[in-house]
């Protein structure tokens, strides 16, 4: 199967595929040019958590770790994707952007399309994300791509703070 692309205005997210991540995860760039800052820990980790998904069968199609390429220039400006298949109809999204990119829009408009995109699948009525208490950039991403707060999430083990819960539905 082919990896999963989704377009939108500025931006094209690319599935990884088992080489991509795998170049990513051992520290490379995964085969794409990046904007200065990237890939951030972030992308790196997901490529990792995909290779661990597609070693153990966990892995489906289109619900893994995605690149961010801005449009204008060809770059790799983030990751963006799920942290495993959908449950219970239910999936979580997460997102990182490289530094000298943010604040410009990129991730509120590659989170809004992946999400279109995830609410489209006869599996999935909730995209579902969470932040850390003191990351308000990423709860601004949240709310501008049309994600409601709908409550915290215990502090995770070893964690400093709990996390802010954000989902999107669909109507």
């Amino acid at each position: 199967m082919l990896p999963v692309t989704v377009k939108a205005d500025r931006v094209t997210l690319h599935e990884l595929t088992r080489a991509s991540a795998a170049d990513l995860q051992d520290g490379g760039s995964g085969g794409w040019r990046w904007a200065p800052g990237g890939p951030d820990e972030g992308s790196r980790f997901a490529a990792a958590k995909m290779l661990s998904g597609m070693d153990a069968g966990r892995h489906r199609a289109g619900w893994g770790a995605y690149v961010m390429v801005r449009t204008e220039d060809g770059r790799a400006i983030g990751g963006i994707g799920f942290h495993g298949p959908p449950e219970d109809g239910r999936v979580e999204v997460g997102y990182d952007l490289a530094e000298s990119v943010r604040g410009r829009g990129y991730a509120t408009e590659a989170l809004r399309a992946l999400s279109a995109w995830a609410l489209a699948q006869p599996d999935v009525q909730t995209v579902y994300a969470t932040t850390d208490e003191d990351n308000t950039a990423s709860q601004r991403v949240l709310t501008r791509a049309g994600y409601h707060r709908i409550g915290d999430t215990p502090r995770p083990i070893g964690g400093r703070e709990s996390q802010h819960l954000y989902e999107l539905s669909t109507p």
